[in-house]
């Protein structure tokens, strides 16, 4: 699967189920069930989006929220058998437009420390870091802090 084959569908309250199933693949440790993800991506505030191959099955999501001047990704994920295929990188970008419609002039994140793939692809998306969260994110070994990453859409 390529990043060209893949559709970015806008999903919505009826698409919570299936975003909460994404992210319970691609987040087993943590997953949000659909009931809260309904509540994240409510507009006008929030948003999200689905990667569907050319079958329509789900792929990966994104989901986003603005505060003012401020957006934030809060959650963003890739089924494992269909990463670094350039998906990841579609989906950041579906926030960072979303976040630009709503008026955003900067999108934040967290990345957990340990995921290095993850790190490279926003660093290559043009973010940056600006703080570190000890430990945020939960393991079946322990935590393992988050970085905060910055990028800026105002073209500052």
């Amino acid at each position: 699967m390529t990043a060209a084959a893949v559709c970015l569908h806008p999903a919505g309250l009826l698409e919570a189920g299936v975003v909460a199933a994404l992210q319970q693949v691609c987040f087993p440790d943590d997953p949000w069930d659909e009931a809260s993800v309904a509540t994240l991506i409510v507009p006008p505030a929030g948003f999200a989006a689905i990667a569907l191959d050319d079958r329509d099955l789900p792929l990966g999501f994104v989901m986003a929220r603005v505060a003012a001047e401020d957006a934030e990704i809060l959650a963003i994920g890739v089924l494992p058998q269909a990463r670094r295929a350039g998906i990841g990188r579609l989906l950041v970008e579906a926030a960072v437009s979303g976040s630009q419609d709503l008026g955003a002039t900067a999108l934040f994140l967290e990345v957990a420390e340990d995921n290095p793939a993850a790190s490279s692809l926003y660093k290559a998306s043009g973010f940056f870091s600006v703080g570190r969260r000890p430990g945020y994110y939960k393991r079946p070994d322990g935590r393992v802090a988050a970085l905060v990453l910055r990028r800026n859409l105002d073209g500052a």
